[in-house]
């Protein structure tokens, strides 16, 4: 029945256009509350999108909309298969209840004057992801990865600490270097093959894969995606970042922009170079196992030891992509089952956890271990929230965190390499720690006596947050889709059956 309708087959690139294009209409509006209303209809219009993309590709049916009806590789085509319409979900998912939770604390947070360009620079930066995601076209992906890095540096510096400035100052360096490599890594291989198309740069690559210049447009592209996902150790911009930014911006780009610039990563190893190139020529696998492991253990020493909470969950982050980025090094099916799979999880739970944070900062000003203690008894709905969404970083049975570390520990038994098993189970355990840290603060401490009482957060803030939390549980029981999508994915990306 949707077949009937016009924009249907236009879908792909709808989903990019729709928000590239509300963006400056949202920054006519003027009126605050207007762009944020205006915002949030849109969110929910990617979602809906990305929810119809997904239906028609769920058999394996691969969508390609060529912009302008111009064949590639003369055109840009925008593909859709199952692993990107996995992501766009995740992407235009996490924007829909971000969106509708910002009002409270956009107002709290920025002032008036700015509140509609920030809602313009969530809506640009939504667009940028989702473009990234979808495009065919290497080039495309750089420009894309632009719009959405500069609304990202614009989202960090309207925090209303100053040092959001010099956050969103050193994102902006160690991102233009990150977008430098990876346009010099496009360069070299358009150099080598005369075209920007990913299908055909797989398809051209197999004849060169002795050149010295495809191997150093390997290395220039993985330090590139690296710096921009935050693999250790280029992850010095990430934890400034999240802690400054204004709780909004935090809990939308902790979910969502890591994730995607991680699918890139894929994208570019596994379908345009190829799996033999780079796990058999170039042996990349041994540099992401001892990065993994060092982020997921080192990551989460400094997370303990952190007074401000979303600095630890900054780090957490950077601990959390270790364990993504050991599911690429294990190079198996279940591996990289695991892998998508915490694509998914880590930005349900790291959406929670920083939406629990946001609130908390709305009533309380701050949000140290310290100005939380007693905070159990005073907003319970939204302590709740966050032990919900720590559980589910911990990895307990019955959450979504559970059922990728468990994806993962096969993965590591698979391969033979228990160290790595130890590795992971210790990582959890150091989160455990850092989480009842916080547990400890709220449930088991007085609140100060000269401390100000506070109230539990609004509706409009705690329904989203709590939608998030109960996504965690659902998809932590029923696996089906999550598990079904993403080992179809891992196996085609490893070329094995489709």
């Amino acid at each position: 029945m949707m077949e009937t309708f016009a924009f249907y087959p236009h879908l792909p690139v709808l989903q990019v256009v729709v928000p590239m294009l509300a963006a400056p209409l949202c920054y006519l509006l003027i009126k605050p509350r207007l762009a944020w209303l205006f915002a949030t209809l849109v969110s929910w219009l990617t979602f809906a999108m990305a929810v119809l993309l997904l239906l028609q590709v769920s058999d394996g049916t691969l969508l390609q909309y060529n912009i302008g009806n111009w064949e590639p590789p003369w055109g840009i085509a925008y593909n859709v298969d199952r692993l990107n319409a996995f992501v766009l979900l995740i992407v235009s998912g996490i924007a829909a209840v971000v969106f509708p939770y910002a009002w409270h604390s956009v107002q709290k947070e920025i002032p008036a004057k700015q509140q509609t360009l920030f809602f313009t620079a969530m809506l640009l930066c939504l667009a940028g992801l989702l473009g990234m995601t979808i495009t065919g076209d290497a080039f495309n992906v750089f420009v894309l990865l632009e719009i959405s890095s500069l609304s990202s540096y614009t989202l960090i510096s309207l925090g209303k600490d100053r040092r959001a400035l010099t956050a969103a100052f050193q994102y902006l360096i160690m991102g233009t270097i990150g977008a430098t490599f990876i346009l010099i890594g496009i360069g070299l291989l358009y150099m080598l093959t005369g075209t920007l198309n990913m299908a055909d740069l797989a398809a051209r690559l197999v004849d060169v894969q002795s050149s010295r210049t495809m191997q150093a447009a390997l290395a220039f592209i993985v330090v590139g995606i690296g710096l921009k996902m935050a693999m250790f150790p280029l992850h010095l911009w990430l934890p400034n970042a999240y802690a400054y930014a204004p709780s909004v911006a935090s809990a939308f780009l902790a979910a969502t922009a890591t994730k995607v610039a991680v699918y890139v990563l894929l994208r570019f190893l596994l379908t345009i170079f190829g799996v033999a190139f780079v796990f058999e020529a170039m042996q990349v696998q041994y540099l992401f196992l001892p990065l993994a492991v060092t982020a997921m253990v080192f990551a989460s020493v400094v997370a303990i030891f952190q007074q401000d909470v979303k600095r630890m969950l900054a780090y957490s982050s950077v601990a959390q992509l270790g364990y993504i980025l050991l599911g690429i090094a294990l190079v198996n099916v279940t591996g990289l089952t695991a892998t998508l799979l915490h694509l998914f999880n880590h930005a349900l739970m790291k959406g929670a956890l920083f939406m629990a944070l946001g609130a908390i900062c709305l009533r309380v000003g701050v949000a140290t271990v310290d100005s939380m203690a007693g905070l159990g008894k005073q907003m319970p709905w939204t302590m709740a929230a966050f032990v919900a969404g720590g559980l589910s970083l911990i990895g307990v049975p019955l959450t979504v965190g559970f059922i990728s570390k468990w994806y993962l520990i096969l993965a590591t038994l698979e391969r033979g390499w228990w160290p790595l098993t130890v590795a992971i189970l210790v990582a959890s355990l150091l989160a455990v720690i850092y989480i009842w840290r916080v547990v400890e603060a709220a449930y088991f401490k007085e609140r100060p006596a000269d401390a100000k009482p506070v109230k539990e957060a609004p509706l409009g803030m705690l329904i989203p947050t709590w939608l998030l939390v109960l996504a965690n549980v659902y998809f932590g029981v029923q696996t089906d889709l999550t598990v079904g999508i993403a080992q179809a994915a891992a196996t085609s990306l490893l070329g094995g059956a489709p």
